[in-house]
């Protein structure tokens, strides 16, 4: 739905995102308007994010597009949101503050020394998975069914 907003290509007609979109009523749409980006939690030391930041730009140039869909830089400095196996875009985040952040479930839990990939795949039966702060422990427990059937897409 945000993508929709920034500019991008509008979902495709009776895609379930685009049911979503054409439902919203404007006050849906105003208090989605308000709401930020990211969150930046000084005293934790971390930033949440949908999908991720692209290490090297301050937060306040990141693209918006970018923060909603990232999954992948590759070696050319290209970003996309496609999964590209060897190519995490966490791995490159160099800090100081740690990004948690989700968009990922192709590589489930992520781990890095400034980032943490939470998405471990619970919409698609997968499991759900939390960071407790300030700490870092992992709680994760399994899905209660598949809500959505997974569709994988992969580029080497």
């Amino acid at each position: 739905i945000f993508c929709y907003f920034v500019g991008a290509d509008p979902p495709v007609m009776g895609s379930e995102h685009f049911q979503i979109a054409t439902a919203l009523s404007k006050e849906d749409l105003k208090w989605m308007y308000s709401l930020p980006w990211y969150i930046n939690s000084q005293s934790l030391g971390a930033l949440f994010v949908h999908a991720g930041f692209v290490s090297g730009i301050r937060l306040g140039k990141q693209n918006p597009r970018l923060l909603m869909n990232m999954r992948s830089i590759l070696p050319d400095g290209t970003v996309t949101s496609k999964f590209f196996n060897n190519w995490p875009w966490a791995r490159l985040w160099d800090g100081p503050q740690t990004v948690l952040f989700g968009h990922d479930a192709d590589r489930g839990l992520q781990q890095y020394e400034h980032a943490i990939g939470l998405d471990t795949g619970c919409v698609y039966g997968g499991r759900l998975t939390a960071c407790i702060l300030p700490e870092k422990r992992l709680v994760s427990v399994s899905a209660k069914r598949e809500y959505f059937q997974y569709r994988r897409k992969h580029f080497d």
